[in-house]
């Protein structure tokens, strides 16, 4: 991630709830959490909500999804991801697969 990332990460609120969820062992669930702490939660604040309805009303895309592409719309970042299949293609999101670089 250091080749991608060269500042304090950003997350949506909802990447941190997802990665919170993740059921994994005590070493990388330690690890996820000092990401989590080394990085800079983004509410949903109405931007983000209306570009999420714009999102949700052009492609068919879960509401989680949705939120965390707006947000990074919304705060004009870019969204790093392995998620091509919700996430290519939204107008006006700038999105990395970092498994693609």
């Amino acid at each position: 991630m250091d080749s991608v990332i060269d500042a304090v990460p950003n997350l949506s609120v909802i990447t941190q709830i997802e990665l919170l969820c993740w059921k994994t062992d005590i070493v990388k669930e330690q690890a996820v959490k000092d990401f989590i702490s080394d990085s800079e939660i983004l509410e949903i604040i109405p931007d983000v909500i209306s570009h999420c309805v714009n999102i949700r009303r052009s492609k068919k895309i879960k509401t989680p999804d949705a939120i965390i592409a707006a947000t990074a719309v919304a705060n004009d970042y870019t969204l790093i991801s392995n998620n091509d299949k919700d996430f290519k293609g939204i107008k006006g999101l700038k999105y990395i697969n970092p498994y693609s670089i």
